[in-house]
C-alpha cells in the first residue's frame, strides 16, 4: 500500500464514511469525523502498522478541513493508541497490539467496513471467559432493581426483536445489568466495551440473512437461573448464550 495515502471510498463507503469530505453529522463535531474516517482506514487495513500519514498540512487539505481539526482528530486516534506522532517523523500508525480494541468507538469502526473475522472470533472467546464469570455472581449477588432492568430489556427484545436498533439497544442493557448486578468494581469498567461487543457481533451475524433462530430463548433462561438464585444454572446458561452466538455467526459466514 502506498504510504500517505489518504483514505478513499473504500473502507465503510456503505456506512457512510467512505466520502473524501467528512460531513458534520448530528452531534458529531468536525474531529470527530475526521478521527472515524481515519480510523476506519486504519481497522479496515487501507492503513498498515508503520505505515506514516501524509502531514497535517497535506491531509488538511485534502479533506478540506482546518489543520487544528485534523490534529485534535490525531489525538484521538493516539488516545486510543492507532498511531503516534513525533516531530519530524509525523504521525505514524502503531503495531495491532497497542490499538485499544475494545473501545467501544474503536469497535465501532472495526465492524463499519468488513471486520476481521479472527477479530469477531477474539470477541467472542473474550465474552465467553467474563459472561459466564458474570453471571454466576449476579446470581449470588442481584436486587430487585437488577432483576427489573433484565426483565424489561427482555421484554423490548421481545416486542423490538434483535433485527432492529431498539432490540439491540435492549439487549445491550440485559448484558449490563448482568455486569451491573456483581456488585464488582472491576467488572464494571468492561461494561461499555461488552456491551459494544454484544451490539456489533449481533448486528455482523444479521449482515447477510436473518438469524437462523430465535436467541431471546436463550437470554430468558439466563434470567430465570439469575432470578433464581442459582449461581452454576446462571454461568451455564450464559456460556450455552454465547457459544450459541457464535455458531449462529459462524453460520452467517458459512464457516
Amino acid at each position: 500500500m502506498e504510504q500517505g495515502k489518504p483514505p478513499g471510498n473504500g473502507a465503510g463507503a456503505n456506512n457512510g464514511g467512505g466520502a473524501a469530505k467528512p460531513t458534520r453529522g448530528p452531534g458529531r463535531r468536525l474531529h470527530g469525523a475526521i478521527a472515524h474516517k481515519l480510523g476506519m482506514a486504519i481497522l479496515s487495513g487501507q492503513y498498515q502498522p508503520g505505515d506514516t500519514l501524509s502531514g497535517e498540512v497535506a491531509f488538511a487539505e485534502e479533506l478540506e478541513v482546518s489543520r487544528s481539526a485534523y490534529r485534535e482528530a490525531i489525538q484521538v486516534l493516539t488516545a486510543k493508541g492507532l498511531v503516534e506522532s513525533r516531530p519530524k517523523a509525523g504521525t505514524r500508525v502503531l503495531p495491532r497490539n497497542r490499538w485499544n480494541l475494545l473501545d467501544p468507538e474503536v469497535l465501532a469502526w472495526a465492524f463499519a467496513g468488513e471486520p476481521d473475522i479472527q477479530f469477531v472470533r477474539d470477541l467472542f472467546e473474550l465474552r465467553a471467559i467474563v459472561e459466564p464469570a458474570a453471571a454466576r455472581l449476579a446470581a449470588m449477588r442481584r436486587d430487585k432493581e437488577d432483576l427489573r432492568i433484565m426483565k424489561d430489556a427482555l421484554t423490548a427484545m421481545r416486542r423490538h426483536t434483535l433485527a432492529t436498533e431498539a432490540g439491540r439497544a435492549a439487549d445491550r442493557d440485559f448484558h449490563n445489568a448482568i455486569l451491573n448486578a456483581t456488585r464488582n468494581d472491576a467488572l464494571l469498567t468492561l461494561t461499555a466495551s461488552i456491551g459494544a461487543a454484544v451490539n456489533w457481533t449481533t448486528q455482523f451475524k444479521q449482515r447477510a440473512r436473518a438469524l437462523p433462530r430465535n436467541p431471546i430463548p436463550d437470554h430468558v433462561r439466563v434470567y430465570d437461573a439469575i432470578a433464581a438464585g442459582d449461581p452454576v444454572a446462571a454461568a451455564e446458561a450464559m456460556g450455552v448464550l454465547v457459544d450459541l452466538a457464535l455458531e449462529d455467526t459462524a453460520s452467517t459466514m458459512g464457516r
